[in-house]
């Protein structure tokens, strides 16, 4: 009797779960990192075609960036006016239409306007998703949940490696009806029009998705945000969640819409700056030009062009991994504690990644050029990674939540876009040791001022958190 009742108890847990609304918003980040890093093998091909010089292919990677600089910075308002659901849905969109305009491309500027197309897809997702699923995950489970997130990103991203490194490899085989694929001539086409295939899947996902919660309380539905908290969550901490949102709102009573100066309010500064901080060394450290010149460094540290493609899968497969380390520790040990570990092994690796590329004798030697990538890449995985979006989640009060994070992933993404625009002219004119070497010290420039500067934020609700960091701004 006892374990029947034990079953019905779990079953009854299962059904209240969130995991299932919250995997299929976190596939968001699936269609950014497989979107994201098809370009990765496919530039070499691209450079071949337009015969790029090394800005060309520069902006050729960065176009996608600098329209979701601009995304970022319009979907919080967005999301807080027409819904977090409603911009992931257009997101979907988005990545279909961008993917197939890339793939037909027969002008360099036709590819672009794909990716920038693109661009505008990544930064909707960046923002609406990781936002909805802290809104609706426990507070106990958020860090995990939020993480899903960003491991979804890096599962895309090893499996967008590994579709472009099959791709290649199929050239190898003689069958018919590879021939008719015409791959060998449109190679860098196929990689990239294979993402509208999970970007269709994507849109038809979120038919199961309802409303975030707290942003149907932040519009007066307080019955709606009930319901779906209750069935997420059970009715007992659905009603605490609701009256913690009550408390919260009375708070925001009579005030206007969040704006940019409510930003610089004084009791929100210090959660302001510690967001900005985070996301320049999220990208200024260099994953985002390890990550998308991939093949490109393996070719330059001496490896061949299909010994590159298979260490960029390797790439993938360590960020996947120790993406779900995080995953698993991040409410255990906590933010802190894996951003300063991380941080930590991101800066010697990138040493020693420079060290690879100008060793003893003054001759690259790839295994340490690997080696260095594949640590700073495991290093960044479970800390800088999903810790980011993590933190802004949870930093931030409900009345600005949005706002906030489209402008720290504003400064995220633009730094991003310098970063990758200037890493072939670093390579080419600066050499990769020097190039490296300059990431290894901003982490550890990170590292000294977020080790002062980063709360712990683990296991308490968003409302709580408000109450401590920002006091009612």
């Amino acid at each position: 009797m006892k374990s029947e009742l034990t079953s019905v108890a779990h079953e009854a847990s299962r059904e209240r779960s969130p995991i299932g609304i919250i995997l299929i918003v976190a596939l968001s980040g699936f269609l950014m990192g497989f979107d994201g890093s098809l370009f990765t093998g496919a530039v070499v091909y691209v450079k071949e075609t337009f015969a790029l010089t090394n800005l060309e292919v520069g902006w050729a990677v960065v176009s996608h960036t600098f329209t979701a600089t601009i995304a970022i910075f319009c979907a919080g308002p967005l999301a807080d006016r027409v819904g977090r659901r409603t911009v992931l849905r257009a997101a979907a969109i988005i990545f279909v239409a961008s993917a197939l305009v890339a793939a037909v491309a027969t002008t360099m500027v036709a590819l672009i306007a794909g990716r920038m197309l693109s661009g505008f897809g990544v930064g909707a997702v960046l923002v609406a998703g990781p936002m909805y699923i802290a809104e609706i995950s426990p507070p106990a489970l958020r860090g995990r949940m939020v993480t899903f997130n960003q491991l979804f990103i890096v599962f895309g991203i090893a499996l967008a490696f590994s579709s472009n490194y099959a791709i290649v490899r199929l050239n190898d085989f003689d069958y018919g009806w590879l021939a008719a694929l015409r791959l060998a001539d449109w190679n860098w086409r196929w990689m990239l029009g294979i993402g509208s295939l999970p970007a269709t899947l994507y849109l038809f996902a979120l038919l199961w998705v309802p409303e975030s919660p707290r942003w149907l309380a932040m519009h007066g539905r307080l019955d709606a945000a009930r319901r779906i908290l209750t069935r997420a969550h059970g009715e007992a901490v659905a009603e605490n969640e609701l009256a913690e949102m009550r408390v919260s709102l009375s708070h925001e009573a009579g005030k206007k819409e969040a704006g940019l100066r409510d930003l610089w309010a004084p009791e929100l500064r210090g959660v302001l700056m510690i967001g900005i901080l985070v996301g320049v060394f999220q990208q200024i450290t260099g994953i985002s030009s390890v990550l998308a010149y991939a093949t490109v460094i393996f070719e330059r540290a001496g490896a061949g062009a299909d010994a590159s493609f298979m260490q960029t899968v390797y790439v993938g497969l360590v960020n996947l991994v120790f993406t779900v380390f995080a995953l698993l520790l991040i409410d255990r040990v906590g933010r802190r504690p894996l951003l300063l570990a991380g941080m930590s092994g991101m800066a010697a690796c990138l040493l020693l990644t420079a060290y690879g590329f100008g060793a003893a004798d003054g001759a690259i030697n790839p295994r340490i050029v690997l080696a260095g990538l594949l640590g700073f890449v495991a290093s960044f995985a479970m800390s800088l990674g999903p810790v980011m979006w993590v933190l802004l989640s949870e930093i931030f009060p409900n009345r600005l939540r949005a706002l906030a994070i489209s402008c720290v992933g504003l400064v995220n993404s633009a730094v991003c876009f310098f970063v990758q625009l200037v890493f072939p002219w670093q390579m080419e004119n600066m050499g990769g040791t020097r190039t490296f070497f300059i990431y290894a010290v901003f982490a550890l420039l990170g590292l000294v001022l977020i080790a002062k500067m980063l709360p712990e934020t683990r296991g308490r609700s968003l409302e709580q958190l408000e109450e401590s960091l920002v006091r009612h701004v």
